[in-house]
């Protein structure tokens, strides 16, 4: 496994060791103790969540403000485009974002520590898109800052308007966001 720090160091992208040959191939998507050693984070996931999605949508900018999550993130099937915001107001890099392909090719994934929103945009027809959260979703908590926001000004690969839910296209303006201390 390799970890390899973003440009917000928190965020990270691990690439598992894959073994492969002509029958196809093996790795361990998840492994508790190198995790921890590896990172330093004392981690325990306990909520796993699968999604999928069509090509062009977009969920985001996703949050909890207490309960957070911290979360694992993979894809299984197809290409996504997947973003970190942090909104930790006492941080270096409050209201910066960090994203990076993740597919079923590459077999990437990206831990989003709590204190961040996150979000994705499907390029590929379909993904399957797999999460480990460190908390329970609890919608009373749950918030959305708007994926568009010209003040975070993230760059989503995106040709035309992207297919949002009605709570993504209604999410608040970062400036109105509940942001963590």
């Amino acid at each position: 496994m390799k970890i390899t720090p973003t440009a917000i160091p928190d965020v990270l992208l691990i690439e598992p060791t894959v073994f492969g040959d002509s029958r196809g191939f093996f790795f361990e998507s998840y492994n508790q103790k190198k995790f921890v050693e590896m990172t330093g984070l004392p981690v325990a996931f306990v909520q796993d969540n699968h999604s999928r999605s069509q090509k062009h949508v977009l969920r985001g900018l996703h949050y909890q403000i207490r309960q957070p999550q911290g979360k694992l993130v993979r894809v299984i099937s197809g290409e996504v485009f997947d973003v970190a915001v942090d909104i930790r107001r006492s941080s270096p890099t409050f209201g910066i974002w960090v994203g990076d392909y993740l597919t079923a090719e590459n077999k990437k994934q990206m831990w989003v520590p709590h204190g961040f929103a996150h979000g994705f945009l499907v390029l590929s027809d379909v993904a399957e898109f797999l999460y480990k959260t460190t908390d329970y979703w609890a919608p009373e908590h749950e918030r959305c800052i708007r994926w568009n926001d010209s003040a975070l000004n993230v760059r989503w690969p995106l040709k035309g308007s992207p297919l949002v839910s009605e709570k993504d296209a209604n999410g608040v303006l970062f400036q109105d966001a509940e942001v963590f201390p």
